[in-house]
């Protein structure tokens, strides 16, 4: 049995400023890199207890390249470097009984700690009129591909928006949201006990929990922080401009979907 793992950096329990998530950030960094690999293994662990035969975590954070292989359980196959066809959801297909997302964060817009929506260009992300951050973007490609996603952790504002979109999934909420930047967080030793936990309870239900579809054809909307990051992403072909600041792209299903709206997201941050 195949368990897949998105890991992010920005929902990883004692993160709170962008200082932590990139390698300007010197020692911030690099903690919070280990921070980030020790909550993917104790989801690991709680997966393999359930019976997972193997498990592929892809580094969604950034770069890319984050967490420590070397610190990483043995039984996992990592997936790192940057840029890859689907991102975050990269190495995702039908082989996998479910897929877990850890270290997630609340979509631009939002209170939520550090949230964002891909990158600070954006302000607002629309699938059929409704509004997503990357839960819901990657969650809808894992649906494509008939996986459900089992288990989310973060912050409190990412767990509110996956529950609201995804249902009754496995969360763990690893810090409240105090402010953007400020977060009352859990210690690394109660937080991998409640992902083990959660991690087999979720692997153990993955049969209760049907994956999230977005029905085609799909039309994105993207708004863009200011209209010059507009300008820039309605360069590609097949982009249409829909007010001062948003652009829009319509497809037959949401994997081409999900690639068009990294594509416009990529030209406007040129």
């Amino acid at each position: 049995m195949k368990v897949y793992i998105s890991a992010d950096l920005e929902g990883i329990s004692g993160v709170v400023h962008w200082d932590e998530t990139g390698r300007e950030g010197g020692e911030d960094y690099q903690r919070a890199r280990r921070l980030m690999t020790r909550e993917v293994n104790a989801a690991v662990e709680g997966a393999l207890e359930a019976g997972a035969t193997e498990v592929v975590v892809n580094d969604s954070h950034g770069t890319m390249r984050n967490l420590l292989v070397e610190e990483l359980h043995p039984a996992v196959r990592l997936i790192s470097g940057s840029p890859k066809p689907f991102s975050m959801v990269q190495g995702l297909d039908g082989s996998f009984r479910c897929a877990f997302f850890i270290g997630y964060h609340s979509r631009a817009g939002s209170r939520g700690v550090l949230s964002h929506t891909y990158t600070g260009t954006v302000a607002e992300y629309r699938v059929n009129g409704r509004v997503m951050g990357e839960t819901g973007m990657n969650a809808a490609v894992a649906g494509e591909y008939g996986v459900p996603v089992v288990l989310v952790s973060g912050d409190s504002a990412v767990v509110e928006e996956a529950r609201a979109l995804l249902g009754p999934v496995e969360t763990v909420v690893v810090k409240e949201y105090v402010a953007r930047h400020a977060a009352a967080s859990l210690v690394p030793q109660k937080v991998h006990g409640l992902l083990r936990e959660a991690a087999r309870r979720a692997v153990t239900r993955a049969s209760e929990i049907r994956p999230f579809r977005v029905e085609p054809p799909v039309e994105i909307h993207i708004r863009f922080t200011h209209s010059g990051l507009a300008d820039a992403a309605e360069l590609m072909p097949g982009a249409m401009r829909i007010d001062d600041v948003t652009v829009g792209y319509r497809a037959p299903d949401f994997l081409t979907a999900y690639r068009a709206g990294r594509a416009l997201m990529a030209l406007a941050a040129r």
